[in-house]
């Protein structure tokens, strides 16, 4: 559930959390050789200015996120999987478009549709009825785009609050936020607040999925470096 935004401001925290609550298939996407994967796929001239945010993050995900996170859980799974549809659903029109421009009409309906009928179906997006039909989501984003069109990372970046990104990505977050028109009367600060609370939501809903890779990690800076490289890489190919 990678949800985008100036601030997918969670899981990003720590790192990894840049991915949804996880599913099975999230699980075996970060089952590789850590030592294989030790020279980065990417550019990061700024590693000991990283090594510090991600330490910072660290403790943001620690001692805030996850506690409150934690609390969310008292609801009920399927009140809080509601939830998660609800700001999935905020993203479906960037998503569509960011489909369409990378030549992918077919995905691009697809998500035009889903976004149509969770909202008018399914109370506003809290239900996912496209998907019992068949409308499985694609999630697509600028980053996404500008890397069709041959745009590379640049360099990796993690940023305080924020976590794991590219310069690429970066400026990708930016404008779906820009461009996203449930955003467009919204100042930055509400919509900080829209994306913590869709993270904490997401957050909820993961099993420690973040303490068991940074625990059994040689080197957690490297990994979590190495899994969101795979990770980003993995949605551009799909």
């Amino acid at each position: 559930m990678e949800k985008q935004g100036l601030i997918k401001l969670l899981p990003l925290l720590a790192a990894l959390i840049a991915l949804p609550a996880q599913s099975q298939e999230d699980e075996e996407f970060f089952e590789f050789d850590e030592e294989a994967s030790a020279a980065p796929a990417i550019a990061d001239p700024l590693e000991s200015l990283n090594r510090a945010s991600f330490a910072v993050n660290d403790k943001l995900y620690r001692g805030v996120l996850k506690p409150i996170a934690r609390g969310l859980r008292v609801l009920p799974v399927p009140v809080r999987n509601g939830m998660a549809n609800f700001f999935t659903n905020l993203l479906a029109p960037v998503s569509a478009a960011c489909a369409l421009l990378q030549g992918e009409p077919r995905n691009a309906a697809i998500e035009a549709s889903r976004f149509v009928l969770n909202t008018a179906a399914g109370l506003g997006g809290l239900l996912d009825p496209a998907t019992h039909l068949g409308l499985l989501q694609d999630e697509e984003d600028v980053g996404q785009t500008l890397a069709r069109y041959g745009v590379g990372h640049g360099f990796y970046l993690v940023v305080p609050l924020y976590g794991p990104t590219s310069l690429r990505d970066m400026a990708g977050s930016i404008t779906n936020n820009r461009v996203n028109p449930f955003y467009q009367n919204l100042v930055t600060g509400e919509i900080i607040g829209i994306n913590l609370a869709a993270a904490e939501v997401d957050l909820s809903l993961d099993q420690d999925t973040y303490e068991a890779f940074y625990e059994s990690a040689l080197d957690p800076y490297v990994f979590f470096r190495s899994a969101w490289v795979q990770n980003r890489q993995g949605k551009i190919d799909q």
